[in-house]
């Protein structure tokens, strides 16, 4: 596997932020990381953070039906098979934490689509489902990375870095479950 993007996880992350002009704003991030008092002082249109937060709902949403794919594949041993449930519990808790960050800022939180476009024909073996969900995390940390520059507050981007932390764990011990090096590069871009 390329240690760079992937064609379908660049197009991921483009539909990604093009959605969200930042993956997180700065009310939103700070919300998440529960700094009720740095979310005041942030500011910003509540109307606009429930937009990006629904597409980062909707992100993880995708994540925990893939995860689900995978886990009723059949095709998982059982200690990967436990892997795969604890990264679906991980990005659960974010659609949980994202779901009510939604709604205190009053809006309604997207729900999961009813089917996804998976490349099931291609998840033939342990394998092809550890690289598809690799692609995954890959391409959240990919959308994270491009975020955290971007908030003016030292705070706002610390909340960011610790969700792509998260997810580049995820993405490194796939790639090691799979025989590739879990940390190809010491960059990640």
């Amino acid at each position: 596997m390329s240690f760079f993007l992937m064609p379908s996880t660049a197009s991921a992350r483009r539909h990604f932020l093009g959605q969200t002009g930042l993956v997180l704003s700065g009310t939103a991030v700070a919300l998440l990381a529960g700094n009720q008092a740095l979310a005041a002082k942030a500011g910003g249109d509540s109307a606009n953070d429930v937009r990006i937060l629904n597409t980062a709902l909707g992100a993880e949403l995708e994540a925990i039906a893939a995860y689900q794919v995978g886990a009723e594949s059949k095709l998982l041993d059982k200690p990967v098979l436990d892997l795969a449930t604890t990264f679906q519990g991980h990005h659960k808790q974010h659609a949980d934490v994202l779901a009510a960050t939604i709604t205190k800022l009053g809006g309604k939180p997207v729900m999961a689509k009813s089917k996804y476009d998976f490349p099931m024909e291609q998840l033939k073996s342990q394998a092809d489902v550890l690289r598809f969900a690799a692609k995954l995390e890959q391409g959240a940390v990919s959308a994270y990375l491009g975020a955290v520059p971007l908030f003016q507050e030292r705070e706002l981007s610390k909340a960011a870095a610790s969700i792509l932390g998260d997810e580049a764990m995820h993405w490194a011990v796939l790639r090691q479950a799979v025989g590739e090096s879990p940390v190809p590069a010491a960059f990640v871009s």
